[in-house]
């Protein structure tokens, strides 16, 4: 897992989760909501992260994975500029 998490933002544990009574999974990011998983999607979810819950890293990069393209790392360029 070294070559996907190489500046170590999983260990931060930026992501959290929340599954609800009816078994939709909210997830957040830094204390935000980002997105919201239900039916079948958010039942495999929900066995993936039970398969992985020891391990806090597997579990936060389950979480970025199903956000999607999310925080590739090159987000300061656009900030500062390419001067």
């Amino acid at each position: 897992m070294s070559g996907i998490d190489k500046r170590n933002r999983l260990g931060e544990e930026p992501f959290t989760y929340q599954i609800t009574k009816n078994g939709t999974v909210i997830i957040s990011y830094g204390g935000r909501q980002i997105k919201i998983v239900k039916g079948m999607e958010a039942d495999r979810l929900v066995a993936r992260i039970r398969d992985v819950e020891d391990i806090p890293t597997e579990v936060q990069l389950l979480l970025a994975k199903i956000t999607g393209n999310f925080k590739r790392g090159n987000e300061m360029l656009g900030k500062k500029g390419l001067d």
